[in-house]
């Protein structure tokens, strides 16, 4: 009877930390495990991503070798399907690889029906579990626990979003149209009382000046001065002026 797998205690997960696109509706982000399979793995052996519904990781079966293994094309019927072939020292722990991995990534490999394995756009929210699966020539040779499920995000259709904005209730517009008319009364009154200040204190200031122009040039009377001389008239001789 072929040996059964070892039973490795890491979990796969989705990154915690902030990352642009990390769940999307056809895809989602993996830690990339490091160092966890060191100790089970041939030059030769390959690394494998199980990605099953979650209420289908129960009964999902190791195949016995890679002409075996599930393809992503009959997920919706089978419920499950492995991807993602990696060479087993791409996550050896002084691999220099990336920090994540992207599953549902490979629009084009959906389209053209091939055998080998497709990382093709997830078809539903799910969710889903996945697992790490060490393959060597004679099959299973280490793998991991599943990881809690994921869920996609849900795309909105077109046809459920409202153009027209939605309209407040009576109650809320009779509200606001109150607030409104008690904001415009007491700005009016705010400004009526800074109006009357500043013209009371200009009326403060005339009444001052006029009351000094009396008191400094009332005092004496100062004749009228004398009308200007008509154009064309002089004296002749001095003091004496022609007439008319």
């Amino acid at each position: 009877l072929p040996t059964p797998p070892a039973r490795l205690p890491y979990v796969p997960r989705v990154p915690p930390m902030a990352l642009l696109g990390k769940v999307t509706a056809t895809t989602f982000a993996l830690e990339r495990p490091r160092c966890v399979f060191d100790r089970h793995a041939d030059a030769s052996d390959a690394v494998w991503l199980a990605v099953a519904f979650a209420n289908a990781s129960a009964t999902f079966r190791n195949p016995p070798s890679r002409a075996e293994v599930p393809p992503y094309k009959e997920l919706v019927t089978a419920r499950s399907y492995m991807t993602l072939e990696t060479a087993a020292a791409a996550y050896s722990c002084s691999a220099p690889s990336p920090p994540v991995l992207r599953v549902g990534d490979d629009t084009a490999c959906r389209d053209q029906g091939r055998q080998d394995p497709c990382n093709g756009p997830l078809p539903s929210p799910g969710p889903y579990r996945v697992k790490f699966l060490l393959m060597g020539c004679r099959g299973p040779k280490a793998e991991t626990r599943w990881s809690e499920p994921i869920l996609l995000r849900r795309a909105v259709s077109p046809s459920t979003i409202d153009p027209v904005p939605t309209r407040l209730g009576s109650d809320v517009v009779v509200i606001a149209s109150i607030l409104a008319s008690l904001g415009a009364v007491l700005a009016t009154a705010v400004l009526g009382a800074l109006g009357y200040g500043v013209w009371g204190s200009v009326c403060h200031r005339d009444l001052g000046t006029d009351a000094f122009i009396r008191r400094s040039y009332r005092t004496h009377h100062i004749p009228a001065l004398p009308h200007p001389l008509p154009p064309g008239c002089g004296c002749s001789p001095p003091g004496l002026c022609c007439s008319a």
